[in-house]
């Protein structure tokens, strides 16, 4: 950027953005249900008896890889998603 006399200014830093209380712990909320619903989810895939999970050998199936794919995503999503807001709880608490 140029100032008014021609001079080189640096960028200025963007503000920190903040979150506001209802939305931290939404967030907070949302990862510890996304690990209390997809731990649930794979234990009953691991004990599955149904033949989805598992073949006749016991060998894992395309819908037990997909499946565990799609809670490990969860998983990683939640926990992201859960430290923004225990982050933005945290934050809160230090300025209140």
């Amino acid at each position: 950027m140029v100032n008014s006399s021609g001079e080189a200014t640096p960028p200025t830093p963007p503000a920190a953005a903040t979150l506001s209380r209802p939305v931290s712990w939404f967030l907070l909320a949302f990862g510890v249900w996304s690990w209390v619903i997809w731990v649930t989810f794979v234990k009953n895939l691991w004990k599955d008896g149904s033949g989805l999970a598992f073949d006749d050998a016991g060998d894992p199936t395309a819908y037990f890889w997909v499946h565990l794919l799609l809670a490990i995503t969860s998983f990683l999503l939640g926990t992201g998603v859960g430290l923004i807001g225990l982050r933005g709880v945290r934050a809160l608490r230090r300025t209140s």
